[in-house]
C-alpha cells in the first residue's frame, strides 16, 4: 500500500537535501527507514552507497565529506542503529567535518511505551552535533512541504557553516512505509541546486597590527603547520616563511610536505629534533604562528606548554579554539587572508644563524633518518615509511592510523615532490573505524588510496571491509601486525610489568589470511624488504582490495628505536 502523504513529504525532504548540494547518501538498512532509503535509491540526483554496519557506515561517510570536503548525509532505521553512528559523530564534530545525519524514528505515539526498536532518539548526539531537530509528521499540505524542505536546506547549510560538524535531523514515520515514487522523476527536472558560499572571518586592523609588532621584533620566529586542507592558504603561508624567513614546523597532515612547491623553509624532523634536543637553548623560539589543528608531535606541545614565555599566536578561520598549552592567543581570521596582510605589512627579514641552525640541524636528522641503521635486515616499523616514500605513485592519498602509524609517519615521512595527500582521524584521535573512512576517502577519489594501520586498530573495523567488496572499491592495506598495542610500550605503563601484557600489550594472535580471503581480498604477509617492494608495486597495478602484512616485534622497538634516536642526536651535537 502507498503512503501519499508520505511520498509527496519525503520527497520534498529530498528535494531540499539535494538544492543545497547533497549528492551523495551512504544507507545502512532498515524497515522503519524505508520511505527515504527508496526515494535516495530512485533519485537521479542521489548516488547511494549502502553499508551494513552503522558503525563502518557513519566512519564511511565521514570519509566521503573529508576527501570532498561537503556534506555527506547518512541514513539509518530506529534504534541502537542511530546509536552505532555516535563514534564517527564524535570524530566528524572534532575534525569539523560535516555531515547530516538522518535517523527514522517510530511515531510519538509508539515512544516510551514498549514498542519494539524504538529508544529515546531525542538529542540523541547531544553537544556533538551543531543541530538536531525532531520532525514532525508527515503531512501533505503545501504548508507542511515547505516546512520539510526547509529544515533539510537548513541542516545542509548548518553542517556546512563553519565550524563546519555534523547536524542530526530525526524523522519519525508511520505505517505504511511505501512511497509513490512516480513524482520523482518530474520534480527533479526543476531543481536548482543553489552554489556553496562560505563566509570567511577577516580579522580587525588592531590585531593585525599588534601581531606585525610581535612579528617584526622577534628574530627567532616559527610557523607551526597542523592539519589544514586548503590549498589557497599553502601558498600564501610558504610566501609568508620566504618573507619572514621564519621556518615552518609542518606535520604531516599540513600536507606542506608533499607537492611540488618549494621546501626551502620545511622543517620536516622537528619531532625528532624536540624530541631529543628540545632543550638545547638555541631552538627554542621567541614567537610561534600557529595554524590549522594541534600536530601530532608531543615534544612540540611539551615545549610550548613548559615555555609560556614563548609568545603564541594560533589562528583559527573556523572561530574555534584549540589550544591544549592554554597560553596562546587566539585569532579568528581566514588562514590565507591573515597570511597575505602579513606578508604586506611585515618588514622583510634577512635569514638569521638561528634560522640556519634550525635548518642545518633539520638537514642533518632527515639524513640519518632516511637510512635507518636498525638490523638492517629486520622489519622494523620505521623502515616502512621509508621504502614507502619511495614506492608511493606521483599522486595518491596515504590514510593513516592512530597509534603508532601517525607518529612514524611524523618521524620518517619526509619531504616530497610527489602530490601525496595524507588523512587520519585526529579529531577525537581514537583507532576505531579507520579501515571505513580509509574507504570513504577512496571511494570519493579517482587516485589510489593507501592505508597504512596496526593490527589492533585493523581489528577494530574489519566489518569496515564489506564496503570494499560491496562497492568494488580500490584500496591498498599496510598492515603492521606487532602483535599489540605498541604505542604503550612508549608510556610509562611499560615499567608495570606484572599486568602489562593483559592490560596494555593485548596480543591478539589472529591470522589475518582468513579476514582477506572473507573479504576477497588479495594478500601477502612479507618476511623482507625485497618482498614488500615486489608486493607492494604488484598492488599498485591491480585493482580492488589488497592487504599487505608486514610483522614487527613491539617487545624490541622502544629500546632500538631510543637508543638510534639518541646515537643520532650525540653524532649531530658533535657535528655541530
Amino acid at each position: 500500500m502507498k503512503n501519499k502523504n508520505l511520498s509527496d513529504y519525503v520527497i520534498a525532504f529530498v528535494n531540499g537535501l539535494i538544492t543545497k548540494g547533497i549528492s551523495e547518501v551512504v544507507i545502512s538498512p532498515g524497515s522503519r527507514s524505508t520511505p527515504l532509503a527508496i526515494t535516495f535509491a530512485e533519485h537521479p540526483k542521489i548516488h547511494t552507497y549502502i553499508n551494513i554496519d552503522e558503525r563502518s557506515a557513519g566512519f564511511f561517510a565521514l570519509g566521503l565529506a573529508k576527501k570532498q570536503r561537503k556534506p555527506i548525509a547518512l541514513l539509518c532505521t530506529s534504534g541502537t542503529a542511530a546509536a552505532n553512528y555516535y563514534p564517527a559523530i564524535i570524530e566528524a564534530h572534532y575534525s569539523r567535518i560535516p555531515l547530516v545525519i538522518l535517523t527514522a524514528d517510530r511515531p510519538h505515539e509508539l515512544r516510551d511505551i514498549g514498542a519494539p526498536q524504538a529508544i529515546n532518539q531525542i538529542h540523541l548526539y547531544s553537544n556533538y552535533v551543531k543541530w538536531f531537530v525532531d520532525c514532525a509528521l508527515p503531512e501533505s499540505s503545501q504548508t507542511m512541504l515547505l516546512y520539510i524542505k526547509n529544515i533539510a536546506q537548513r541542516a545542509v547549510q548548518t553542517a556546512n557553516e563553519n565550524p563546519k560538524g555534523p547536524v542530526h535531523i530525526n524523522l519519525p514515520f508511520r505505517e505504511p512505509l511505501l512511497p509513490d515514487l512516480s513524482k520523482i522523476h518530474q520534480l527533479q527536472k526543476s531543481l536548482h541546486i543553489e552554489p556553496v558560499v562560505e563566509t570567511k572571518k577577516l580579522v580587525e586592523h588592531e590585531q593585525i597590527e599588534r601581531i606585525v609588532d610581535e612579528i617584526d621584533s622577534s628574530e627567532k620566529g616559527l610557523i607551526v603547520c597542523g592539519e589544514l586542507h586548503n590549498k589557497e592558504f599553502r601558498e600564501q603561508v610558504l610566501a609568508l616563511a620566504e618573507k619572514l624567513k621564519f621556518p615552518i614546523l609542518a606535520d604531516p597532515l599540513s600536507n606542506l610536505r608533499f607537492g611540488e612547491h618549494s621546501k626551502h623553509y620545511i622543517i620536516d624532523c622537528y619531532d625528532s629534533i624536540l624530541k631529543t634536543m628540545g632543550k638545547k637553548a638555541y631552538l627554542k623560539p621567541d614567537v610561534v604562528l600557529r595554524f590549522g589543528a594541534m600536530p601530532v608531535s608531543k615534544p612540540l606541545f611539551l615545549l610550548l606548554r613548559d615555555h609560556p614565555e614563548i609568545k603564541q599566536i594560533v589562528v583559527d578561520g573556523d572561530g574555534g579554539y584549540r589550544d591544549p598549552t592554554l597560553s596562546a592567543e587566539h585569532v579568528h581570521s581566514d588562514e590565507a587572508y591573515l597570511c597575505e596582510m602579513l606578508i604586506k605589512k611585515c618588514k622583510d627579514k634577512q635569514e638569521t644563524s638561528w634560522c640556519k641552525k634550525w635548518k642545518q640541524v633539520n638537514n642533518l636528522f632527515r639524513e640519518y633518518l632516511s637510512t635507518p641503521a636498525i638490523e638492517k635486515d629486520s622489519l622494523f616499523e620505521g623502515t616502512v615509511y621509508v621504502e614507502l616514500q619511495k614506492l608511493l605513485p606521483d599522486r595518491c592519498n596515504v590514510f593513516v592510523g592512530n597509534s603508532m602509524p601517525i607518529r612514524d609517519v611524523d618521524t620518517f615521512f619526509h619531504n616530497s615532490d610527489k602530490n601525496i595527500t595524507v588523512y587520519a582521524n585526529r579529531g577525537a584521535n581514537g583507532i576505531d573505524g579507520v579501515v571505513s573512512t580509509a574507504l570513504g576517502v577512496s571511494a570519493a577519489s579517482h587516485e589510489k588510496t593507501i592505508l597504512i594501520i596496526g593490527d589492533l586498530s585493523f581489528y577494530h573495523d574489519l566489518n569496515g571491509l564489506l564496503a570494499a567488496k560491496q562497492n568494488k572499491l580500490n584500496l591498498t592495506v599496510l598492515l603492521i601486525n606487532n602483535n599489540g598495542g605498541g604505542i604503550f610500550s612508549f608510556l610509562p605503563q611499560a615499567d608495570e610489568k606484572t599486568h602489562f601484557e593483559q592490560l596494555f600489550g593485548t596480543p591478539t594472535n589472529l591470522d589475518f589470511q582468513y579476514a582477506a580471503s572473507l573479504y576477497s581480498a588479495h594478500y601477502k604477509k612479507i618476511s623482507t624488504w625485497e618482498e614488500f617492494r615486489s608486493e607492494f608495486q604488484f598492488c599498485m597495478n591491480r585493482d580492488g582490495l589488497n592487504i599487505i602484512e608486514i610483522p614487527t616485534n613491539r617487545h624490541t622497538r622502544v629500546n632500538e628505536q631510543r637508543k638510534w634516536l639518541r646515537s643520532v642526536s650525540w653524532e649531530i651535537e658533535r657535528m655541530l
